[in-house]
């Protein structure tokens, strides 16, 4: 087994009123590929901002040492200097930005006094390359897809030699083949020699791809399981997860609603003048009394853009259709 690159010992992390973190340890080896897991408020995330500076020295106890030098980390900035890179799901690029612009914005290439454009566009075409991404390197963030910005968003940290790649839900908002993308290019880059720490709800993923996963529960470290022994299963990560056996996943439910419909939109459309673009088309659904509904869909897919036009278009969309309710238009 290889050698930790880093070693987060004895973290504690108190906000008012809270302990996230208490007493954690967390260790992850060089070259692999280490799942983070546990339920919503489990601290995945504090950890990570406590690693990465977000969380700045002093404001925590406990040592972060890197390849067994201890770290001191005030600053986002300082950690990356280090090679310590956090791509969080809420995606850091500047859209009307292009994809070398954000690649080396605030890492520009100078040739003297002016930056070297050429040189910027030539390595980023090589970094993209590294990431398996076929875009041209001048293209607007904004027009690519979320899967694509994604990989920006590793491409700009694999460019600034990061050490250790950290992913807080990377395929929250992807598609199943982006998803599945998305993991491949982890165990290229695993095989390339960079280490990554992945956080997941998404099980199967993490079981998929991790080598190692350390389950975190209430801000406590409850255990830390060997892929390679055969040591993690879905069943007995949920089990340390919740901290008791969960036999009915899915438990099956009775449908209660009655028939009435209580509200309804018919031929719904939303253009917005800013962005220049049709936003909804032709959107039809109704709730009846009684009911839960749920509206599904990818980052952009307008689910935020649906609830604000219908509910008093709070964004100035340009709206169009039809709302019934309890029958009246």
């Amino acid at each position: 087994m290889s050698a930790p690159i880093l070693e987060m010992r004895n973290i504690t992390k108190e906000f008012p009123g809270v302990k996230a973190l208490d007493d954690v340890n967390f260790t992850v080896n060089e070259g692999e590929i280490h799942g983070l897991v546990g339920e919503n408020g489990a601290g995945k995330s504090t950890l990570m901002k406590v690693l990465s500076g977000v969380h700045s020295y002093g404001s925590y106890t406990g040592d972060i040492l890197l390849r067994g030098e201890t770290q001191e980390y005030r600053h986002i900035s300082e950690s990356e200097r280090a090679g310590i890179a956090i791509i969080y799901q809420e995606l850091a690029l500047i859209p009307e930005m292009s994809v070398y612009e954000n690649i080396f914005l605030g890492h520009e290439i100078t040739n003297g006094l002016t930056i070297d454009w050429n040189e910027t566009i030539k390595q980023t075409a090589e970094t993209l390359a590294r990431v398996g991404l076929d875009v041209n390197p001048s293209v607007k963030i904004k027009d690519l897809g979320v899967g694509k910005q994604q990989l920006v968003e590793i491409a700009k940290a694999l460019h600034r030699n990061v050490k250790v790649l950290i992913l807080d839900e990377p395929t929250a908002a992807l598609n199943e083949a982006d998803s599945e993308n998305l993991l491949n290019l982890l165990r290229e880059q695993r095989d390339q020699g960079v280490t990554c720490i992945l956080i997941s709800h998404k099980l199967k993923e993490v079981i998929g791809v991790a080598d190692t996963i350390t389950v975190l529960r209430d801000g406590l470290t409850i255990c830390t399981l060997d892929a390679h022994k055969g040591e993690v299963a879905e069943p007995s990560l949920i089990k340390y997860m919740v901290g008791r056996e969960i036999n009915n996943i899915y438990p099956d439910r009775e449908h209660k609603c009655s028939a009435e419909v209580a509200f309804e939109v018919k031929d719904w459309h939303a253009y917005d003048p800013r962005l220049g673009r049709e936003l909804l088309k032709d959107i039809n659904f109704n709730v009846k009394k009684g009911e839960i509904i749920g509206l599904a869909g990818l980052m952009g897919a307008g689910r935020t853009e649906l609830a604000l036009s219908v509910f008093g278009n709070a964004a100035g969309y340009r709206v169009s259709g039809d709302i019934f309710v309890q029958g009246k238009k």
